[in-house]
């Protein structure tokens, strides 16, 4: 395994060994249709990498199909040893609006989904592999048929001939669920996944989009919410949604004491805005109980590669946010609005992902209850995101980088809103105060 340090000392000589390693075993086997996660990306599973894009606009199909056939070409590259023909490619984007269900005038904003051009342009780019759409299954248990049909998703299906499918029921449809139990569980014994999502022989592409939404940023830990089959995957329900949602032999039987035993632990310890008062989903409890949901379902969730998606990114909530609304439109108090930050970042750690993305998009990680949690239960190694191995993504080679290199887009959340004891927060914000990592 090539180290950190080794790989500076290699300089441009084994960027270029990495590059020839990838077109030699690309000739291979490209007729085989087996594939595998770039050796690099795959050998430093701590590590996060950067691919900045050059879309000029968020409309630019060819340009956004492109970026994702690039991103593709690079990261995947065929291996007879790797992931075989007979398996699945359960790709996992966020698929719940696109820009035809914004309500405001065309051209404003676009989708608060992952792009349905890039994750076009990686389908086909895998093809080029020999890796048939027929292996493809994309799922999201939110998304209704006229939302994938709002999105652009059901076109791109058409288009790539990739099974879609979405909005599994566990108690309208069973059999379209697969139970996987969970290990180490806080609050779920067991979870009902939409398949092929956790299914054997079953290779994850989590493809989550930059954006924020109540949870601060709701990237490659959030987006994978989605996999869970209806009414399970409600987790924003607070302490108590589980019991509304569940049958009672799936949960812990005495998880409400177990979350805020530890709510309370973690109050002490310090995490910030945990004290906030309430029992709803946007509370210190309330968030307790998501991460720990999240948490219980990431644990049972083996992930192939993590991706964002930030070609374009957007702040608020949805098609909610903190910009002032059109004169025409008085139902919403505010708007959300799109920014082009032309970034893909991935790695095969969902949370040392998020833990980079929350800071490109303008926030402190150590800010967020999700991380450290996370740490305490030993899914990630970091908090600090200065910590965390980082690479730019250049011409299909890793580059080590500083953060600080990276351009950043400040994206106003409504998480954990600080408008109690006196304090007049914002609603949409930044959680931007300085962390003590040590």
């Amino acid at each position: 395994m090539t180290t950190r340090r080794n790989f500076v000392i290699q300089g441009s000589t084994g960027v270029a060994a990495l590059t020839l390693f990838g077109k030699a075993n690309r000739a291979r086997s490209a007729t085989t249709g087996a594939f595998a996660v770039h050796n690099f990306v795959k050998s430093n599973p701590d590590a996060v990498f950067i691919m900045r894009t050059k879309v000029e606009s968020k409309f630019d199909s060819d340009g956004k199909r492109e970026a994702g056939k690039s991103f593709s070409r690079s990261v995947f590259i065929p291996d007879e040893n790797g992931v075989p023909p007979s398996w699945k490619i359960a790709l996992k984007a966020n698929m719940l609006l696109g820009k035809e269900s914004d309500p405001y005038p065309e051209g404003y904003l676009m989708g608060a989904n992952t792009d349905t051009d890039f994750v076009e342009g990686i389908i086909e780019g895998m093809k080029d592999m020999s890796v048939s759409e027929k292996r493809f299954y994309l799922r999201d248990t939110s998304s209704t048929e006229n939302e994938l049909i709002g999105s652009g998703y059901r076109a791109m299906a058409d288009r790539t001939g990739v099974n879609l499918h979405t909005n599994a029921n566990v108690k309208s449809n069973p059999d379209s669920c697969h139970w996987v139990d969970v290990p180490g569980a806080v609050i779920h014994k067991k979870i009902p996944y939409l398949q092929p999502f956790n299914t054997p022989e079953t290779f994850l592409l989590n493809v989550a989009k930059f954006k924020s939404h109540a949870m601060g940023l709701t990237l490659c830990c959030k987006n994978v919410q989605g996999m869970v089959a209806h009414p399970y995957q409600g987790y924003c329900g607070g302490l108590n949604g589980p019991r509304r949602s569940c049958n009672e032999n799936t949960l812990v039987s005495d998880y409400e004491k177990t979350v805020e035993k530890n709510h309370n632990r973690h109050m002490k310890q310090g995490i910030p805005r945990w004290d906030k008062p309430g029992r709803h989903y946007n509370c210190g409890v309330g968030m307790e109980t998501w991460v720990t949901r999240t948490l219980d379902n990431i644990s049972a969730s083996p992930m192939g590669l993590c991706v964002v998606e930030g070609i374009y990114s957007r702040d608020g909530s949805h098609t909610n946010g903190p910009h002032p609304p059109f004169e025409n439109n008085s139902k919403v108090r505010g708007i959300a609005h799109d920014y082009m930050s032309n970034i893909i970042i991935f790695g095969m750690n969902p949370f040392h992902v998020d833990i980079i993305g929350h800071w490109l998009g303008g926030h402190e990680p150590g800010n967020f209850g999700l991380f450290h949690i996370a740490r305490e239960r030993n899914m990630s190694k970091y908090l600090n995101p200065m910590d965390i191995p980082l690479y730019s993504w250049i011409n299909g080679a890793p580059i080590p980088a500083k953060l600080s290199s990276f351009e950043r887009t400040p994206l106003l959340t409504y998480y954990l809103c600080r408008d109690y004891d006196g304090q007049n927060e914002e609603v949409y914000h930044l959680c931007d105060e300085p962390f003590d990592y040590t």
